[in-house]
C-alpha cells in the first residue's frame, strides 16, 4: 500500500498487479479516457490514477474512478523511481501545449511509457520512442524512426526509412511515402497524402485531404490538391 498525503491509497492486491509498471496519465480529457481504455485492457501497465494541474482537479477528486492529484508537487507524494507518466495530449497551438507537458514531465524525474496497439502493424517497436500513442490500424514499415511524444491515431501508413519527429500529430488515414521526415510539431490531418523523400517543416500544418507533392517550410500550412501553401503562418493562425 502506498499512501499519499492528500489521503488517497493506492492498493495492490495481487501479486501480478505489483509486478506490472504503475503509470499515472496526464489530464482528465477525452484523450486521458481514452488512454485509460486502451491501457487497461490492451498492454502490460496498470493505469493508478490522473494527474493535472490545480486549476483543472475535479471537485469530486476522482477521474474515470481513480484519483487526480495535483501535478504541481506529485512528485513528492508518488516517487519518480515507483511511477511512469504517460500523456497523451490534443494537438491545441500547434503541439505546443503537448511539447510543454511533455518536458515538465521529464523535467521532475519521470519516465514515459508509450502505448502500441496490439493491432497496429510494427516492424521495430525499438525505433519508438517515448511517451508516443500509437493506435490500431497503423502500418508502420521497417526503418521508420519514431522520435519522442508522437501520436500516430487510427489507420495511418508510413513509409519505409522515414523520421518523425518530437511532439508531431498524425490524425487518421495519413499516407506517408518512404524517406520523408516530418519535423516537429508538425500536424498531418485526416487523409492527407505526403509524397516519398519530402520534409515537412517543423510547426506545420497539413489540412484535410492535402496531398503534398514538394518539402514545405517551417510554420506553414498546406491545403489543397494539389498542395497550395496558405500567405499565412500556422503559427498565427492556430495561436
Amino acid at each position: 500500500m502506498i499512501m499519499v498525503s492528500t489521503k488517497i491509497q493506492f492498493t495492490f492486491t495481487t501479486s501480478l498487479i505489483v509486478d506490472m509498471k504503475k503509470v499515472i496519465i496526464f489530464g482528465i480529457s477525452d484523450f486521458a479516457s481514452l488512454a485509460h481504455y486502451y491501457l487497461q485492457r490492451d498492454s502490460e501497465f496498470e493505469v493508478v490514477g490522473f494527474a493535472a494541474d490545480k486549476n483543472y482537479l475535479p471537485a469530486s477528486g476522482l477521474f474515470e474512478g481513480l484519483p487526480v492529484l495535483d501535478f504541481q508537487n506529485i512528485e513528492n507524494e508518488l516517487f519518480p523511481s515507483d511511477f511512469y507518466f504517460f500523456a497523451p495530449m490534443s494537438p491545441q497551438k500547434m503541439n505546443i501545449s503537448r511539447k510543454q507537458v511533455y518536458e515538465r514531465i521529464i523535467a521532475k524525474g519521470y519516465k514515459t511509457i508509450s502505448y502500441i496497439s496490439s493491432k497496429a502493424t510494427v516492424f521495430q517497436r525499438e525505433k519508438i520512442g517515448s511517451n508516443c500513442f500509437i493506435l490500431a490500424n497503423n502500418t508502420i514499415q521497417p526503418f521508420v524512426d519514431i522520435r519522442n511524444n508522437v501520436i500516430l491515431w487510427s489507420g495511418n501508413h508510413i513509409g519505409h526509412h522515414s523520421v518523425i519527429h518530437n511532439h508531431t500529430f498524425l490524425t487518421s488515414h495519413v499516407v506517408l511515402s518512404g524517406h520523408c521526415e516530418i519535423m516537429e510539431r508538425a500536424y498531418l490531418g485526416v487523409n492527407c497524402s505526403i509524397k516519398d523523400g519530402l520534409t515537412i517543416g517543423e510547426g506545420s500544418f497539413v489540412a484535410m485531404g492535402a496531398v503534398v507533392a514538394a518539402s514545405t517550410p517551417s510554420d506553414s500550412i498546406i491545403q489543397g490538391n494539389p498542395g497550395v501553401l496558405s500567405k499565412v503562418p500556422a503559427s498565427r493562425f492556430f495561436k
